[in-house]
């Protein structure tokens, strides 16, 4: 699958308009990230988010976002962290075609 991917120096999407599922492959690839159906979930969710609110979230809001809209047991640090790595709000962010959160280090 080849994907042309406009990226900001940090490797988000310049136009997130461009996203697809395949763009977010291809940036998880880059990442080193096999996406899951746990993965897609908190994406699905960001993206929703996102669109009504055109933010990024970071970390505190990710965590209570996807405990409203996932559940309790996935909407923890320890979770997200286990499926995006150190920082899960700016790679989900990321795989999800959305600007870096602000508020991220």
């Amino acid at each position: 699958m080849r994907v042309m991917l406009d990226l900001d120096k940090e490797g988000y999407l310049s136009d997130v308009k461009d996203w697809s599922a395949d763009v977010a492959k291809v940036l998880a690839t880059r990442e080193n990230i096999d996406l899951t159906a746990q993965h897609w979930e908190v994406i699905e969710v960001l993206r929703e988010f996102y669109q009504q609110t055109e933010v990024s979230p970071a970390m505190r809001p990710l965590v209570r976002l996807v405990q409203e809209n996932i559940g309790a047991d996935q909407g923890n640090s320890i979770y997200l962290m286990g499926l995006f790595g150190p920082s899960p709000a700016k790679m989900a962010a990321k795989l999800a075609g959305l600007p870096r959160p602000t508020n991220c280090l």
